[in-house]
């Protein structure tokens, strides 16, 4: 759950200067950074499923040489991604274009913030091997690192110093580079702890490398499909005007709340389930997926009752512009139904990751993503935003139905 604290935050800051449309703006340059750095989010998720399953069979040499190929990989996407900025944010903008005023506030927070790039990817292994090691610890560790910082600097350059957009951007920059730094020494210790040798035969190898490619292409079109989601959600939403796009920006912070929170129990069957198949162990595996999810279930309900209880509440925090609560307010009801639904999608992820199953994964992301733009070309010409949150909660429900579906597979692997 500390995770979307930097986006909230981020909002907060923003979401008290004069004007609905530097919630907007920000909103707008955090798609576009959505798309860029989760849609490397293998480099998390690959990085756990297989760390998990060396760990499991108590393979320590592998565990080092899974996350120096991932580090590896991550350190040149990120040089790219610096590299070719200009033709990125030339396509983005196009992609997801607002008013003249809106792209420009946005465009001035791109270009500061693509520079974390290296960091974050970099960052994005090492915390699926501290997961994979099962080392959650040291993982919200540096969760907190990453985000205390964040909010200072946003505090310091937003509200102190009065640079607006850029400083929110400029925050997220330093911060990442700082939990680099306390990532890199958190996980060597942890590997030094584990014991093992940097073997760079082992490394290189070309059936491993072959199998990292494999599960990573997946995995990254999987994503891609779910960043398309929530980012179409908020591309349709500016064609609703800026307070209910501001509107939905405060509700999504909501929604990220609950899906990192959730996402907290799908990290630990990633590691339980991934470590248990790695080592064959398929009562550990059943073990694992129903502790989890059983909590994960209680967690949602808990998330249900807080935002109904404190939902208003925590709207205002974020924002003091009047419109801009009142039509959150009007939508709220839609991030109360959330959890519940999303569950198991978060679940079955978890478990589809840990079991590194990224085949399943992509197809089913893919067959979800069809039926989620099937029901906003029919919902929202009805029902307005309402229809646009609807289509999303379907999108939820139907990743779970389709992995749901396919879940046997693993179980019949392990006989």
């Amino acid at each position: 759950m500390s995770v979307p604290l930097v986006g909230a935050v981020d909002t907060a800051v923003v979401g008290h200067l004069p004007d609905a449309i530097y919630i907007g703006a920000v909103a707008l340059g955090a798609i576009i950074f959505n798309f860029l750095f989760w849609g490397f989010g293998f480099l998390r998720m690959g990085t756990t499923g297989f760390v998990a399953q060396a760990y499991g069979a108590g393979h320590v040499d592998e565990v080092r040489a899974t996350l120096a190929r991932a580090l590896l990989l991550a350190v040149a996407l990120g040089i790219v991604v610096v590299a070719l900025q200009f033709p990125i944010g030339l396509l983005a903008f196009w992609a997801f274009s607002g008013s003249v005023e809106l792209e420009s506030l946005a465009n001035s927070y791109y270009v500061v913030r693509v520079w974390s790039a290296p960091a974050t990817l970099a960052n994005y292994a090492i915390l699926g091997c501290l997961i994979g090691i099962h080392n959650t610890r040291a993982a919200l560790a540096l969760q907190l690192v990453l985000n205390i910082t964040n909010v200072f600097l946003d505090l310091l350059f937003v509200l102190g110093l009065g640079w607006g957009v850029q400083g929110v951007a400029l925050a997220s920059v330093i911060s990442e580079f700082v939990a680099l730094a306390f990532a890199s020494w958190l996980v060597m210790r942890n590997l030094n702890r584990l014991g093992g040798q940097w073997a760079r035969a082992r490394i290189v190898d070309i059936s491993r490398l072959k199998a990292l490619l494999h599960v990573n292409i997946n995995i990254f079109v999987r994503t891609l499909c779910l960043i398309f989601a929530f980012s179409y959600f908020t591309a349709m939403g500016t064609k609703m005007g800026e307070i209910t796009l501001a509107a939905n920006a405060v509700l999504l912070h909501l929604q990220h709340f609950l899906a990192y929170g959730l996402d907290g129990f799908a990290f630990a069957v990633e590691a339980l389930a991934g470590s248990a198949y790695g080592a064959r162990n398929r009562g550990a595996f059943r073990t694992a997926v129903r502790v989890t999810t059983i909590w994960a279930l209680i967690v949602a309900g808990l998330f249900t009752i807080l935002y109904a209880v404190l939902g208003t509440s925590i709207i205002n925090v974020i924002t003091g512009i009047e419109p801009v609560r009142l039509a959150a307010a009007d939508y709220l009801i839609w991030v109360l139904v959330s959890p519940v639904l999303s569950v198991w999608s978060y679940q079955l992820d978890g478990i589809f990751i840990g079991t590194t199953r990224p085949v399943e994964m992509r197809n089913g992301m893919v067959l979800s993503l069809l039926v989620y733009l099937l029901a906003i070309w029919l919902f929202i010409p009805l029902l307005g935003n309402h229809g646009l949150w609807l289509s999303l909660m379907i999108f939820m429900v139907t990743r779970a139905i389709t992995l749901g579906l396919w879940y046997p597979r693993i179980e019949r692997s392990m006989q």
